[in-house]
């Protein structure tokens, strides 16, 4: 059995309560770090596990809590996003939900070491029932010391605020969240200056993902170098998966860092295979944003190595042969699954998504969405795949927050891998369009 550190109590009875969770061991992080360490020893131990910000982006937590500004009288804060808009993605949630206490512990551990006294939880605005579950747990942590005034006697005060999202994938972006935060519209700002700097109400700011934090009170616990032992390579620790799709057992699981692919994909213990019946075409890794691949370089990497659910080794290839862990949103598909239609599914979500702010995002995202739709309806081109492919480069590092690359990625990786299917959309429009169709090489399933 693989090790677990955020999920070993999660099928406790009652572990979302405070007095379960405390007799499960919680809040004794808490209790370590204010009495025995100093907040840059917090840190030093979050450097030394050399976990990465589990929401997409996989930045070594540590060193961006060491690039936190920290001017004389000027109030710094935490932000955890837990805003989790994307497609594929549902293991923040889970965690909330079960495990709320264990976000708490993590925020109050993790405010300590950055000299917050503020702090906040953003979550996304349509998980009011989410909501509702962490405020009680705050009252129930205010209510038995570990929040607010003087925290065990030990002089620390916090302060933590529950926000509703504002109903936008944009506002999981770190600074469109911030506008967020502060009344405004979630439009991203331009960096620099960086959060560290000036992020929420122009103070120096951190902004870390629900399981990064969550992760906190283990490595305070058990020691930044016992996390950093497990895993592979820079890929330490253990990493929560949102698997669905055509799987027989849909689910979040935690994985160790560094099992593969195929044995977390064909495991009785994570995915327990592919639905019966049927065989696999092509899965995304990470969540809609990262590359597609088909199923000969999701098992293998082009040099014929085992793929690994890690982040270097899912990356191996570059964009031509790999793709990225992402927030590991880990969707599968048979072959009964239409790569156009699903593509053109994603592209439909980012233009909708799409603040506005920037010319290529808001022009391109729409105009990815109209090519792909008369594809999948039986009026496209053959010039239409090589303007697709176009657009999605115009986009590609072209705005100011990571949202137009999201767009991008996903349809042109789709036609480096699976081009000869958007030909037969264009070259069969008759049969692609019928419901149902399904392009597998020489046959078509209907």
């Amino acid at each position: 059995m693989a090790k677990k550190i955020l999920t070993e109590h999660i099928n406790v009875p009652g572990i979302e309560t405070f007095e379960v969770y405390r007799k499960n061991g919680g809040y004794a992080a808490v209790e370590k770090a204010l009495k025995t360490l100093t907040p840059e020893e917090v840190v030093e131990e979050a450097k030394k596990s050399g976990i990465r910000g589990r929401g997409g982006a996989g930045f070594p937590m540590g060193m961006k809590w060491g690039f936190l500004a920290k001017p004389e009288g000027v109030p710094r804060y935490l932000v955890c996003n837990a805003d989790e808009s994307e497609p594929g993605t549902f293991k923040d949630h889970h965690l909330m939900k079960c495990l709320p206490h264990l976000l708490i512990e993590g925020m109050i551990v993790s405010s300590y070491a950055l000299g917050a006294n503020k702090s906040f939880i953003y979550v996304r605005g349509e998980l009011m029932y989410v909501i509702r579950i962490l405020e009680k747990a705050i009252a129930e942590a205010t209510a038995n010391g570990f929040l607010g005034k003087n925290i065990l006697g030990t002089g620390y005060d916090l302060e933590l605020v529950v926000q509703p999202g504002g109903g936008a994938y944009i506002c999981g972006e770190e600074t469109a969240l911030l506008e967020s935060l502060e009344g405004k519209r979630g439009n991203p700002r331009n960096k620099p200056p960086f959060p560290a700097v000036k992020g929420l109400y122009q103070s120096p700011t951190v902004v870390n993902n629900v399981e990064s934090i969550a992760n906190m009170p283990w490595v305070i616990n058990n020691g930044g170098e016992a996390y950093a032992s497990i895993g592979i390579g820079r890929s330490t620790g253990t990493k929560l998966i949102s698997a669905s799709g055509h799987i027989e057992k849909p689910g979040v699981y935690e994985i160790e860092l560094g099992v593969s692919v195929e044995e977390f994909l064909n495991s009785d213990e994570y995915c327990g295979g592919i639905r019966k019946g049927h065989q696999l075409k092509a899965l995304v890794a990470g969540g809609s944003s990262v590359p597609i691949l088909p199923a000969h370089l999701i098992m293998k990497t082009a040099n014929g190595e085992d793929r690994l659910m890690s982040y270097e080794s899912l990356s191996d290839g570059g964009f031509a042969t790999g793709t990225m862990l992402g927030s590991g949103g880990f969707i599968v598909f048979d072959e009964t699954a239409c790569i156009v239609r699903n593509t053109w599914n994603f592209s439909r979500f980012y233009h909708h998504e799409s603040c506005g702010q920037c010319s290529p995002c808001r022009e391109g995202t729409g105009w990815m969405e109209k090519v792909l739709h008369r594809i999948e309806h039986g009026h496209g081109s053959m010039h239409d795949i090589d303007l697709l492919v176009d657009i999605a480069k115009k986009i590609e590092g072209n705005t100011i927050c990571p949202l137009g690359d999201a767009a991008a990625w996903p349809v042109a990786s789709a036609i480096r891998h699976f081009r000869d299917e958007f030909v037969w959309h264009i070259t069969h429009p008759v049969e692609a369009s019928r419901p149902g169709a399904v392009y597998q090489g020489e046959m078509v399933l209907a």
